[in-house]
């Protein structure tokens, strides 16, 4: 019978285990994908896109025109024409030499010749070239996420193939705590990584080890079994196969969390409940998949306090907020329910030197809503 795995004496801080995990990690190789396969994940630089459009095009439907040819033309004093008008639809490039679109009512084709009954200026009823994308404009920046609006300029611009970051996670379930992990997989996926979830065929060290084997991967998650208990055995599973690089962290909640390596592979052991899985997603997981998705900084969103925080000296302490009258307002400090995850529109972390924050003060949150 294997004897339960018991968390250090004392307790890693958080950025030292951070630091560790991602102490030599790099960002995964390029890959060329389609639009829709791009989407959420993290562009790795594209070519300075092409003018869009290409060409002079009509912004409404009516006659092509020079607005030089026109001047003086009113309903007053009709401009014959010596030639039938070039009737463009909208969206279609303006012929030659034309710079304006009238619309039907501004041409009388009723009598012998046809007439134009009101002048123009260049460019009215025309979408100009480069209007909409100017030449040599950037698809999106190096480090940032492709968002649909991104999908929508690539495919104007006619590219087919975008250059992204998408790393590999596996996550592996550890029996009991579906729910859970349902819930890692399903904020992984919101990453843009290729995300693969098993389940081990049981909770035993042997059984957590084997499911650990199967398959490459950029990131693995252990979903479950990091605590102290006779049937969890995660840790120790992860010690057989590779290292522990700190297994009790100063996070609360998550403190039974673990980080760790086999070979290369970067290793995050989550707890089993919901509010201790995501502490430990937020503050180690997701820094390592931004890590190797090449990600830029992630925006925070920076607010006043509506009221004090207090925390405890040595821990860190994960905050929910909920936005209200342009201030931050907590719902839950250290234990956090399921109501307060749910209705949560960010998070920060109390640093472990720290006793909280007054009220009033400005405060970076990461934003959970997009």
């Amino acid at each position: 019978m294997t004897s339960p795995q018991r968390l250090p004496t004392s307790l890693t801080p958080l950025d030292m285990a951070l630091d560790a995990l991602l102490g030599g990690l790099e960002p995964v190789a390029p890959m060329e994908v389609t639009p829709k396969e791009a989407l959420r994940c993290i562009a790795a630089g594209t070519p300075p896109l092409p003018a869009h459009p290409p060409r002079d095009t009509a912004a409404v439907d009516g006659y092509a025109f020079c607005a030089r040819d026109l001047v003086g033309a009113s309903s007053y004093s009709p401009l014959p024409l010596t030639a039938p008008p070039i009737w463009v639809e909208a969206g279609e490039a303006l012929p030659e030499a034309s710079d304006c679109v009238l619309d039907s009512d501004s041409v009388d084709l009723s009598g012998p010749l046809p007439q134009v009954l009101a002048e123009a200026i260049p460019g009215q009823g025309v979408r100009r070239a480069g209007s909409d994308i100017a030449a040599g404009s950037l698809l999106v920046e190096a480090g940032r996420r492709v968002l649909p609006r991104d999908l929508l300029m690539a495919r104007a611009a006619g590219i087919a193939r975008l250059n992204v970051r998408r790393p590999r996670l596996r996550i592996v379930n550890v029996p009991g705590g579906s729910m859970t992990a349902d819930l890692i997989a399903e904020s992984a996926q919101a990453t843009g990584a290729e995300t693969v979830s098993f389940t081990a065929a049981g909770r035993d060290a042997g059984s957590i080890a084997a499911a650990l084997d199967d398959g490459a991967c950029d990131l693995l998650l252990i979903v479950g079994g990091s605590g102290v208990g006779r049937t969890d055995a995660a840790v120790t599973a992860l010690a057989a196969r590779g290292k522990i690089l700190a297994h009790g962290i100063a996070l609360q909640p998550g403190r039974t969390s673990a980080a760790g390596r086999i070979g290369n592979t970067p290793v995050v052991v989550l707890p089993g409940a919901p509010d201790q899985a995501l502490a430990a997603w937020w503050t180690l997981a997701l820094p390592a998949v931004d890590r190797l998705s090449g990600r830029a900084l992630r925006k925070t969103v920076n607010l006043p306090l509506a009221r004090k925080i207090a925390s405890s000296i040595g821990i860190a302490e994960i905050v929910l907020l909920e936005r209200k009258q342009d201030m931050w307002v907590p719902l839950a400090v250290g234990e956090l329910s399921l109501d307060a995850i749910v209705r949560a529109e960010a998070w920060l972390t109390v640093p472990g030197g720290s006793e909280g924050f007054a009220a009033g003060s400005p405060l970076d949150a990461y934003i959970l809503r997009d």
